[in-house]
């Protein structure tokens, strides 16, 4: 099932991309759950990452489709982006939020099609990989786990070490633990839960990770730590 939201303000071009997408789905035997929205102020307010492709009209009344993007990305940088524009003027702009494309009105099918099938093949990819949707203070934030160098417990919160920086959660760390455990994640210590992806090498009383940073390992943690990192390495190897 590939999520599609399109934000469009004209009830014509809206009811036109439904029976695309509805055609779409007959012809190449794919699944599509459809969300509409008339504005980009709608699908922005409390955004919850929950898209695989947003189809975006640019101009729209109280939030413009360009400007709904950026705010969108930043939360989301896996949602592919694909604009529906009357002029081309704007849709250049979409390498700013590394859009996929645009599609000119009046929308052909075949000019539409073509650019979907790329979406959609980029879908089909990343349905492999696990994601991990965390509430922040900015709001719902979807990280790909192999982004997530490691976890930090802090008092009742914990902190996502990621490749895109730091975002702080609602704890506790066990919930994040149990969840991420089946995707090669181990805690070193009770504060710190490590993605056994990024650990570099072991010295007496810490891990190096790949990124340069180092975390203590616990005396409690070791055996277990080092057990999994072992388990891990064996299942690349094989």
């Amino acid at each position: 099932m590939i999520r599609i939201a399109i934000v469009e303000d004209e009830k014509e071009h809206m009811d036109i991309l439904t029976g695309y997408l509805n055609r779409y789905e007959k012809e190449n035997g794919v699944s599509f759950q459809i969300v509409t929205f008339t504005d980009g102020l709608d699908i922005v307010s409390d955004y919850s990452a929950d898209y695989d492709i947003i189809l975006l009209d640019i101009q729209l009344k109280h939030m413009d489709g360009m400007t709904a993007a950026e705010k969108i990305r930043k939360l989301d940088e896996d949602v592919i982006f694909i604009f529906i524009t009357s002029t081309v003027q704007f849709a250049v702009q979409g390498y700013l939020v590394d859009a996929l494309g645009y599609v000119l009105k009046p929308v052909p099918y075949l000019a539409f099609a073509q650019i979907l099938g790329k979406a959609v093949k980029r879908c089909q990819i990343r349905q492999n990989r696990h994601y991990l949707t965390v509430d922040t203070t900015g709001g719902f934030l979807r990280l790909s786990t192999d982004q997530i160098y490691y976890v930090e417990s802090q008092l009742h919160s914990v902190i996502l070490h990621t490749e895109r920086g730091e975002y702080r959660t609602a704890g506790p760390l066990k919930k994040l633990e149990e969840e991420l455990a089946p995707f090669g994640f181990s805690k070193c210590h009770n504060a710190y839960l490590v993605n056994l992806q990024y650990a570099g090498s072991v010295l007496s009383g810490s891990v190096q990770l790949t990124n340069g940073e180092e975390l203590p390992i616990s005396r409690a943690r070791k055996k277990p730590f080092m057990d999994a990192l072992t388990d891990y390495i064996g299942g690349m190897q094989r």
